[in-house]
C-alpha cells in the first residue's frame, strides 16, 4: 500500500479540561499516559499530543512535569511521534506556553501545537494574539520544531497563509482541521471544504471533532483522503445518547481505524507518519536499526 494510502491517526490523549471522576479512563500521571499511548500505538495510532496536568490533575505548563511525561513514553513507545502543546486556554503569556519547547536530547519534541487564531470552546474562550503566534512560531523555528497548526474555521488557515508568505511559518505544513466546537466550523461537508480550500498546497491535514462530533469528522477526513485527530482531550464518551459511555483512547483510536479499514485505508507507523508529514527521524531514533 502506498504512503498515500495510511492514515495518520493522531492521539491527544489528556487536555487540559476533562476530569476522571467524569472520566474514569482519562490518563493524567506521567506511568498513566505513558501506558495508554503504548496501547494506542498497538491499536493504530502513529503521532501523540501531549499535555501535562500536576497531581491534583490541574493542567500545568511547568517543563520539568512535561518531561516526567515525555521519558515514561519514550521509554515505553520509542518511535511514536511526539507532540507538545503550547496551549493558553489557562495561560496567556509566551514564556510559559513555550517553557516546554525547550526539552532536549531524547526529550525534545518534534511537533509543537499552534492555533491561528482565538476562539470560544464550551467551557470558555482559547486567546491566540498574533503577536503571541508569531512569538511561539519564531521560538519553535529557532529550535527546529514544527508547528502542529490547528485551526477552527478558516480564518485560521487563512491566517496561516499569510504567515507561510511572509516566512514566519516554513515547511512542512501539518494542521489540525477541528470541527464542531460551538461557534467555530461545524462538522459537514461543506465546513471542511472551506477549510481545505484555504490550505497552503502540499499540507498534510487532519481532522477531528469536539465531543460529540468526533466520529463525524473523523469519517470526513478518512474518506476525503485525510488523517484523524482523536482522543479523550475533544471527545470523554464514546457516545453522547443517555448512556454517556466513557470513553477510553484505545477504543477511541480502535473506532477510527475501523472505519477506516472499511474504506480500504490502514494506519501509518510512526515511520510512515514522518515520511508522510515531512519530519526528520528524530535523534533518540538516528542510531536505531
Amino acid at each position: 500500500m502506498a504512503s498515500c494510502d495510511r492514515l495518520i491517526v493522531n492521539l491527544c490523549p489528556t487536555g487540559m479540561v476533562p476530569r476522571t471522576r467524569d472520566a474514569p479512563g482519562l490518563p493524567v500521571t506521567p506511568a498513566a499516559i505513558a501506558a495508554d499511548v503504548a496501547r494506542c500505538r498497538d491499536a493504530g495510532a502513529s503521532v501523540v499530543h501531549l499535555h501535562a496536568r500536576d497531581d491534583d490533575e490541574q493542567p500545568t505548563w511547568r517543563p520539568e512535569r512535561f518531561a516526567e511525561i515525555v521519558a515514561a513514553v519514550v521509554e515505553r513507545t520509542p518511535d511514536v511521534v511526539l507532540v507538545v502543546t503550547t496551549s493558553g486556554r489557562s495561560w496567556g503569556d509566551v514564556d510559559r506556553r513555550a517553557a516546554v519547547l525547550d526539552l532536549a536530547g531524547p526529550l525534545r519534541p518534534e511537533m509543537a501545537s499552534l492555533t491561528l487564531g482565538s476562539n470560544n470552546f464550551a467551557t470558555g474562550p482559547s486567546v491566540n494574539a498574533p503577536e503571541t503566534i508569531v512569538a511561539l512560531a519564531t521560538r519553535m523555528r529557532e529550535r527546529g520544531i514544527v508547528p502542529e497548526l490547528e485551526a477552527f474555521e478558516p480564518g485560521m488557515v487563512a491566517y496561516g497563509r499569510h504567515l507561510a508568505a511572509k516566512g514566519v511559518l516554513g515547511g512542512p505544513f501539518y494542521i489540525n482541521l477541528l470541527l464542531g466546537s460551538p461557534g467555530t466550523a461545524e462538522v459537514s461537508a461543506a465546513s471542511l471544504a472551506a477549510l481545505l480550500a484555504a490550505l497552503p498546497p502540499g499540507a498534510t491535514w487532519s481532522v477531528g471533532g469536539i465531543g460529540r462530533h468526533q466520529p463525524a469528522a473523523n469519517a470526513l477526513g478518512i474518506a476525503l483522503g485525510g488523517h484523524v485527530r482523536v482522543g479523550m482531550e475533544d471527545s470523554p464518551y464514546l457516545d453522547y445518547g443517555r448512556s454517556r459511555t466513557p470513553a477510553t483512547n484505545a477504543r477511541l483510536v480502535e473506532r477510527a481505524v475501523r472505519i477506516a479499514g472499511e474504506l480500504g485505508r490502514e494506519p501509518a507507523t510512526p515511520a510512515q507518519a514522518r515520511a508522510i508529514i515531512g519530519l526528520p527521524v528524530p535523534e533518540r531514533l538516528s542510531g536505531a536499526d
